[in-house]
This record gives structure tokens, C-alpha cells and sequence, in this order.
């Protein structure tokens, strides 16, 4: 997933890379994207043939407080976790759910930026597993505290909604405001393609059960045993997906340093990434990212805590909630994230973020959500309606037909936007009809 610290440091490279014109005349707007603040790469900031970042300082305290001050202008949203915490004790249940929800979308933007710079520290493959990890912690503390309160539905439909959100809104909104900057845009189709697939898979694990279900309802088959038997199934599934899933980080870890296509992307202007440093003193890095787990477990309490009243109070349903409302308030740091790069032109990485985020979703949290409901009892499995399962397969569907050509421009992203509001107003007025299955 992507980092906070690519957001930090994208211009701050681009703004350091020699103009390089008379050896790529053919390449794409991908290639060499401009800074958002220039038309052209300033040549003053530039001196030499070399292409070496000025060499950082260390980090200290004093450097780390203003790098988390300032990684994201989210950050002024941190002022409605104090206020959070005290409507939970003094205030109703929808002001504690609003403040709450306010509360977690700056949370998790810093637990991103905490993460992202400890892996800088410990390599590309640990690195990488410390993203897949935290990447998707307000899903999974969200999902836990949700699922041990009995509120299979809601955590169900989160799951969903994440997906739907990355794959959907998220890369409409990257097609359509990219797309209003640069006519077209191109992206490494291979990259996108694999991801989809993989995205495919995962929507044939939940298209399955719901299928199974259908058919043995037909039949007159027991409620109780196509229900025990769909539990079962789940559980073997999770498992599965969670080997498919740590089989593609393999892959991953050992594909990319020898990719022909990073190689010939990697151009003079890749290189100063490899100089990219660290903001913050370890021990302030692994600070911050207990003080924020910490803080998006509390706030995740309160937050889930109130649904059922919201739902009464607001006329909404579970399925609502958690499909719609939830998936905000984990996503909306990888939302900014994807938008940023891709005013920026770095399409692969604006896919990357929607896809891979959908992607990590199915793979890891959601398998994770089964298996913990194992264990604690809680019979939370892989059975979605048929309505929910058909959402999820033309969604893949459109985005993989979309993708198929490796460009996309603002039609494209107006049209994925508009998907996303259709599936958003039929779930208004969907009900819990899922309950049952769910027990």
C-alpha cells in the first residue's frame, strides 16, 4: 500500500531530477511526470551529472514532531479525538459516532506514516509485510470489535464496502480528476492486470457460498445444515485465501528486483528513491504507532458501540453502515493518497493504491475476520446474498474492462464515480435481509 512518506517526498525528488529530453522523445506522460507546482523540472535545483539526493540529517526528536505535523493536512481532524472520547461519556450516540468517525480518518493516516517509516528501516521484504499489516489496521480493529459484539452483518458488509470503495470510487476518483489535468494517461497494464485477477479470485470465493446456498435452498435442504455446511466451506476458504494471499507477496518480493518492466521505468530519474530516509527516530516511529493502534482501538469501541442506535435513530440499515458509512473512515488515507499521485501523473502508483487496497481486502482481512470468528466462536463467513455477490462481480468486471487498454482518462472515472453512486443509493434502501444466513 502506498506511503505517507511517498506522498512527502514525490515532488521533493521529481524537483531534483535532470531534464533529460533528447533520449525519450517517444515516451509516454507516465514516464516523466511533471511536479504539480511547475510546468517543468527546475534545473536550478540541479547541479551536476550526478544523481544523488542531497544527504539528510539525522532524525531527532524535534525534526520527527514537525513531520508528524505536518505529514498531512488531515491532521487537523486530530482535534476530534479528544471530543470523541468525551461525547462517549456525556453526549448521545449520534454525536459520539460522528466525532468518532471524524476521529479515525486522521488516525489512520498517521498510522500509515508511522508504519511506512519503520519500513523503510528494515528492507523491501519486511517492509512490505509491515504495510500489509497495519496497512489495513483500522479494518481490522474496526471489523474485531465489531464482530465480538455480535454484528456479523455490519462486519460483512465493511468488508464489502472496502472493497467496493478502493476498487470503485477510489479509482474513479483517480481516473477523473488525473484525467482533468492530463488528456490520457498510461499505466503498466501487466501490474494492473495481476492485481485484477487476483481480484477475481476473491469474488469467485464469495460468489461460491452464495451459489451453494441458492441451490440447496431449492432443494428443500435443511436450513441448519446448509447453514453448518456454509460455515464449514468458509472456513476452508479463508484458509486458502490467506495461502493464495501470502503466495503473491512471495511472488511479489521476488519478482521485484529483477522486474524487466521496473527496469526500464527506472530511468536516471528512479534513482534517488533509493536515498529516501527515515523522518523519525525508531523509537519515536514505534511510539507513535502503539499511541495510534491504541487510539483507533478506543475509537473504534465508541464508534461501533453507537451503530445500533444510529441505525435505529437514522432509519438506516446494518448493511448501510457498514457497506457506505464504515469503509470512509478506513480508506480515507488511502484516498487522499491515490488522488495526490495521481494529479501527479503516477498512475501505477494511483492503481496500485485502489486496486491493491480492494485486493488486500479480500485476501488478508476478510479471511483473517473468518478465522477469527472461528476462534471465537462468532459464525461469520463468506456468504453474501445474491444481490451483494452480484454488485461485487460486475464491479470487477467494469474496473478489469476499463484497465484492459492501460490508459484511462476523466470519462472513465466520471463513469466508475457514477457506478459507485447507483450501488451506494440501492444499498439506502437494502435491507437486512442477510441476517438470517449470517446466524
Amino acid at each position: 500500500m502506498p506511503s505517507a512518506n511517498e506522498q512527502g517526498n514525490t515532488e521533493q525528488i521529481l524537483l531534483k531530477v535532470p531534464k533529460i529530453s533528447h533520449n525519450h522523445t517517444n515516451s509516454t506522460a507516465t514516464d516523466y511526470p511533471l511536479s504539480a507546482s511547475s510546468g517543468d523540472h527546475p534545473e536550478s535545483t540541479y547541479s551536476g551529472n550526478d544523481h544523488v539526493l542531497k544527504p539528510h540529517q539525522p532524525a531527532t526528536l524535534r525534526t520527527a514532531v514537525r513531520a508528524i505535523i505536518t505529514s498531512s493536512y488531515i491532521n487537523v481532524l486530530l482535534v476530534f479525538v479528544p471530543l470523541g472520547f468525551i461525547s462517549n461519556f456525556m453526549w448521545g450516540s449520534t454525536v459520539t459516532f460522528v466525532l468518532n468517525f471524524l476521529a479515525i480518518i486522521p488516525l489512520a493516516k498517521l498510522l500509515g506514516f508511522a508504519t511506512e517509516d519503520l519500513a523503510i528501516r528494515v528492507g523491501e521484504t519486511l517492509g512490505g509485510l509491515l504495510n500489509a499489516t497495519f496497512g489495513n489496521a483500522v479494518e481490522l480493529i474496526i471489523s474485531v470489535i465489531a464482530l465480538t459484539k455480535g454484528l456479523v452483518i455490519v462486519v460483512q458488509a465493511s468488508m464489502l464496502g472496502s472493497i467496493l470503495s478502493n476498487l470503485v470510487f477510489v479509482m474513479g476518483f483517480c481516473f477523473f480528476f488525473g484525467g482533468l489535468y492530463y488528456k490520457e494517461q498510461a499505466f503498466n497494464i501487466t501490474a494492473a492486470q495481476t492485481s485484477a485477477s487476483l481480484m477475481a479470485i476473491a469474488t469467485c470465493s464469495l460468489l461460491l457460498p452464495a451459489a451453494f446456498y441458492s441451490s440447496l435452498s431449492k432443494a428443500n435442504y435443511p436450513a441448519d445444515q446448509v447453514q453448518g455446511d456454509i460455515l464449514d466451506i468458509s472456513h476452508a476458504t479463508a484458509v486458502i485465501l490467506l495461502i493464495i494471499y501470502g503466495g503473491y507477496l512471495f511472488f511479489q518480493f521476488n519478482a521485484a528486483p529483477t522486474s524487466e518492466s521496473q527496469a526500464d521505468e527506472a530511468g536516471p530519474d528512479e534513482e534517488p528513491e533509493e536515498a529516501e530516509e527515515p523522518q523519525m527516530p525508531l523509537w519515536v516511529a514505534i511510539v507513535l504507532l502503539v499511541v495510534i493502534t491504541v487510539l483507533v482501538a478506543f475509537c473504534a469501541e465508541f464508534l461501533v458501540g453507537a451503530i445500533d442506535d444510529i441505525v435505529d435513530q437514522w432509519h438506516l440499515t446494518q448493511t448501510f453502515v457498514g457497506l457506505i458509512l464504515l469503509p470512509i473512515v478506513g480508506n480515507a488515507a488511502e484516498h487522499v493518497t491515490a488522488v495526490t499521485v495521481a494529479l501527479k501523473n503516477k498512475m501505477d502508483l494511483a492503481i496500485g493504491v485502489a486496486i491493491g487496497s480492494s485486493m488486500q481486502i479480500a485476501l488478508l482481512v476478510t479471511p483473517l475476520m473468518v478465522i477469527i470468528g472461528w476462534g471465537i466462536n462468532v459464525p461469520m463467513t463468506l456468504y453474501f446474498n445474491v444481490y451483494e455477490t452480484a454488485v461485487m462481480f460486475i464491479s470487477v468486471l467494469i474496473v478489469n474492462y476499463l484497465i484492459n487498454d492501460g490508459k484511462s482518462n476523466w470519462l472513465e472515472g466520471l463513469m466508475l464515480l457514477g457506478v459507485y453512486l447507483i450501488i451506494a443509493i440501492s444499498f439506502f434502501y437494502y435491507p437486512d435481509i442477510s441476517t438470517e444466513s449470517s446466524k
